[in-house]
């Protein structure tokens, strides 16, 4: 009796087990787009990477996001013109609200200022034991079905030494990380990010991208759409 009590116990804890790293990826069953990749050129590769778009940015979301770009503090961080206006009636007469761009606030800082204010749209995992929080997910659709995903994240690396270039590349300070990644019709492709150079506004994607993703190196390779993702719409 004791020897099937023993093995029962021991079965329900190998099925309870098995649930649970099935469960493993958090919210991935229910993400609007789920991808795989493997990191490359950068000081942890080669490293499995797991991402999960819970959805796509809103056009309000993205206009923020390019509003804060632009220095236009109105539209890109909600509450900052409160603080400005005072700023600006404490500094005198005539003066008027105090603008981002009269503090000498950089595209760059106030973007990432803004990403802050954003909520998350998705997760990017790598062996880190934790993961990064997508501020922006955005996409661009070709005729002939392959497909740009632009993400903005917090500074890969930020906290260690994994995303750390291995190629040679002007280095930057950015406060966030953009990632763009290309897949063919099939879904699969490779991706690259601000890990070194500069970012710049895109007109087919209306939002901040790679500057020259072309000449930057591969720092996703084997990206692939993994099973059962079908081609998410547009919301």
């Amino acid at each position: 009796m004791r020897r099937k009590v023993t093995w029962f116990v021991s079965v329900a804890a190998i099925l309870a087990a098995a649930l649970l790293f099935a469960e493993t990826p958090s919210t991935s069953q229910n993400g609007l787009l789920q991808l795989t990749a493997t990191t490359a050129n950068v000081a942890g590769a080669p490293d499995p990477v797991r991402i999960e778009i819970l959805r796509w940015s809103t056009d309000d979301e993205r206009d923020r996001v390019m509003a804060a770009w632009d220095l236009r503090s109105s539209v890109a961080t909600p509450g900052l013109d409160k603080g400005a206006g005072k700023q600006g009636r404490g500094a005198g007469k005539g003066r008027g609200p105090t603008s981002v761009s009269s503090n000498n606030m950089t595209p760059e800082a106030s973007l990432a200022r803004a990403l802050n204010e954003t909520t998350t749209v998705g997760y990017l995992w790598s062996s880190e034991v934790a993961g990064y929080a997508l501020r922006y997910a955005g996409k661009v659709d070709a005729a002939d079905g392959s497909r740009r995903i632009i993400l903005i994240t917090r500074r890969l690396g930020a906290v260690n030494q994994r995303w750390n270039p291995t190629f040679q590349g002007t280095a930057n300070s950015y406060e966030f990380s953009v990632i763009e990644l290309r897949l063919n019709a099939k879904g699969e492709g490779e991706g690259r990010a601000s890990l070194v150079g500069k970012v710049a506004p895109d007109m087919a994607a209306k939002i901040v991208t790679l500057e020259n993703y072309d000449a930057l190196p591969t720092v996703f390779n084997t990206v692939r759409m993994r099973a059962g993702n079908a081609p998410a719409k547009k919301p």
